[in-house]
């Protein structure tokens, strides 16, 4: 079952990112990991502003493949920049259909 990983980023140093950026890609790739998307334009259409500067959707196969990249002592870190230079929230949810009446998910 696929999970994905939603990192909701407020930036307080930048000092992190070129490194991150160059980085943390190809490691997410070794654990099945793929980027849908990492982006900055962010516009909040219903609710309070979080004021994000960042917010990244990477799709992993599994459960376990996320939380493997996650502690991977390669990405460690970068993971500790990242924590140090901003406020960051991980997220983590699969893909399923929490009310069972979308056709196409399975019921969660």
């Amino acid at each position: 079952m696929s999970v994905f990983l939603i990192a909701d980023v407020k930036v307080t140093d930048d000092s992190w990112i070129p490194d991150y950026a160059a980085a943390v890609h190809t490691i997410a790739e070794k654990h099945g990991g793929k980027y849908l998307s990492r982006s900055g334009n962010i516009e909040t259409i219903e609710g309070s502003d979080k004021d994000s500067d960042l917010i990244a959707i990477v799709e992993f196969p599994s459960k376990a493949d996320l939380l493997n990249f996650v502690h991977d002592p390669e990405y460690a870190p970068f993971g500790k920049a990242r924590q140090a230079g901003s406020i960051s929230n991980f997220h983590m949810i699969d893909d399923t259909d929490i009310a069972g009446a979308i056709p196409y998910l399975p019921a969660g």
